[in-house]
């Protein structure tokens, strides 16, 4: 897993951390078009006191729960992470004030085009909004393991595992004590990758029927011709 991150990172000109205890923090939304499920997963990595990779999984969601799907906070929908790198776009801070996050303390793109009935049918080339919107990265439950995303997410990234959040902050602690308080988070959208080449298959498709259509055309126009 470790060597196909760092090959999607290089290949997108993104910046890649190695000083040791370092974090990267990349965001996978996987390709299923469901709502209210922890089917993403945030992958953790840096290296360790003698330079050699650690690599950690977590699953969360990308995407917000259904409550806000049908109560949207914004008069143009509920908010979804836009793929993309957002360098030391956070800090550890105070989720809604209650309790320690990674909250977010600059500008990030979000979309708000989305069918509010549960399917993420959008591209990500409708609706863009920038901005400071409080997409900050946290957990569910205080404890145990969450199974359904309702109201935990407005378009935050959230852990569904208290003790995998709980390492993650002690991971983000040790990062701040030796860098600073700031931290580069990644998306990389398998869903939006997915139905950017399921269009691109129904273009060629149509495409090849057109080609196909006017070379049968000129073939029995020829055929009469000769008649």
């Amino acid at each position: 897993m470790l060597s196909k991150t760092r090959q999607i990172l290089l290949s997108k000109n993104y910046r890649l951390f190695e000083r040791p205890y370092e974090l990267n923090i990349v965001a996978y939304r996987s390709k299923f078009v469901r709502s209210n499920r922890f089917d993403d997963e945030i992958h953790v990595f840096y290296k360790n006191g003698q330079g050699k990779w650690v690599y950690h999984v977590f699953p969360a969601t990308t995407d917000p729960g259904q409550y806000w799907l049908d109560n949207p906070m914004h008069p143009q929908g509920t908010a979804f992470l836009k793929k993309g790198q957002y360098v030391d776009g956070y800090a550890l801070g105070l989720h809604r004030g209650i309790y320690e996050a990674l909250v977010q303390v600059k500008d990030v793109t979000v979309i708000r085009n989305y069918n509010r009935g549960g399917i993420f049918n959008w591209f990500e080339s409708g609706q863009p909004d920038t901005g400071r919107f409080g997409i900050n990265i946290h957990r569910a439950n205080e404890s145990g393991v969450s199974k359904t995303i309702d109201h935990f997410s407005a378009g935050c990234l959230v852990f569904a595992n208290a003790v995998d959040y709980f390492f993650f902050m002690d991971l983000a602690r040790l990062h701040r004590d030796k860098y600073g308080n700031r931290f580069t988070l990644t998306l990389i959208d398998f869903r939006d990758e997915r139905r950017r080449n399921l269009s691109l298959a129904a273009w060629t498709s149509v495409v090849a029927s057109s080609v196909a259509a006017i070379a049968n055309s000129v073939i029995n126009r020829q055929r009469y011709e000769v008649i």
